[in-house]
């Protein structure tokens, strides 16, 4: 069963493109998108579309863990291009990294103390939000969670992938490409009680539970290159074996140049559990196998696009999810990166202004 079970996850993410149109949409004319409707405790899949405009100039206020890689540009970039297309006042503020929880703490109080009509947050950890959440719906203003996961505190609505089916697609997808061949991995899941960075390892354990790969440790530690940097450097040493390194995209970014430093680019494989930038242009370059993508772009979108119905009392799902998939080489041109990753010349806005 469990073979069967990672041979799918490699034709999922290789075939069966459930978030891609025959034909790629634009960022500002995304829908009708599919995605998984888990507001009753199953995911179901269903096809969602956003109002065609907010019926008044609402005012958002955002939240997000940080701004320092291309992924969460990319979320912000969701919600720039959807409060533009809806016509809503929209404050982004950020909180500088996972270890800053009492920044974005103070950053929820600011948005309940400004005129903020509702509030989105990208959470750095639900444990530590959870009461901050009570408190802002208490004061009428809907909370709205996206793309970290929230299971248990209260929300207005949430979406999140799940992102242990990421970390086994990633893992799934190295098997595939190791075709049986034996192989040592390190592991750099992310920030350690962040929730997400413990569930895309579990993924990426299950997926190679009874193989040939050997997982020699793993390493937590905060999504900053150098943080990351620093961490494979020293498992370098640690592990002269090693010839997998696995993590978040940082950890990627920050492997390219640490195993070209040593000379073992052409022995050494790289991959990221999620998606930025850099990913991209790695992965063209073979740099890199390949990374897994939650889109991030939409989760930007339907949070804004969550927002406005509350506010509105239009139909709202509490619960949705992003069909995940996992880009390589093979299926780039499939993939309608217009929702995986902002534009390059984009440049973050923290504000935008309804007209």
């Amino acid at each position: 069963m469990k073979l069967s079970l990672k041979t799918s996850l490699v034709a999922a993410a290789l075939g069966a493109f459930a978030l891609t149109a025959a034909s790629a949409q634009a960022a500002d004319d995304w829908w009708p998108v599919k995605v998984y409707d888990a507001s009753s405790g199953k995911n179901v899949e269903t096809t969602y579309s956003p109002l065609e405009k907010a019926s008044k100039p609402w005012n958002l206020c955002v939240s997000f863990p940080h701004m320092k890689d291309s992924f969460w540009v990319a979320v912000a970039y969701g919600i720039v291009t959807e409060a533009k297309r809806q016509g809503v006042n929209m404050t982004l503020l950020e909180a500088g990294g996972y270890e800053n929880l009492p920044r974005q703490l103070s950053q929820i109080d600011d948005c309940m103390a400004s005129d903020a009509d509702a509030i989105i947050v990208g959470p750095i950890s639900e444990a530590g939000l959870a009461k901050k959440f009570e408190e802002s719906i208490a004061a009428g203003k809907p909370l709205i969670a996206t793309v970290n996961p929230v299971k248990e505190a209260k929300t207005t609505a949430k979406m999140f992938v799940e992102f242990d089916t990421m970390g086994e697609q990633t893992g799934a997808y190295l098997l595939d490409h190791l075709k049986g061949k034996p192989a040592n991995a390190v592991a750099f899941p992310g920030p350690a009680g962040s929730g997400w960075a413990e569930a895309f390892y579990e993924g990426f354990q299950r997926a190679l539970d009874g193989s040939n790969v050997k997982i020699e440790t793993e390493m937590f530690g905060d999504t900053g290159v150098g943080v990351q940097l620093k961490l494979i450097q020293d498992a370098l040493q640690a592990y002269p074996d090693m010839n997998v390194i696995w993590g978040s995209a940082p950890t990627a970014e920050a492997a390219i140049g640490a195993v070209a430093e040593i000379g073992r680019s052409d022995d050494m494989m790289i991959m990221s559990s999620y998606e930025n930038q850099a990913m991209l242009d790695a992965m063209n370059s073979g740099e890199i196998l390949g990374f897994a993508t939650q889109y991030p772009v939409l989760e930007g979108m339907i949070a804004v696009d969550m927002a406005i119905r509350a506010l509105e009392g239009k139909e709202l799902k509490t619960f949705l999810k992003p069909i995940p998939d996992m880009i390589a080489k093979a299926n780039a041109d499939k993939i309608n990166m217009d929702l995986v990753l902002a534009p390059a010349t984009w440049k973050p806005e923290y504000s935008v202004t309804a007209e």
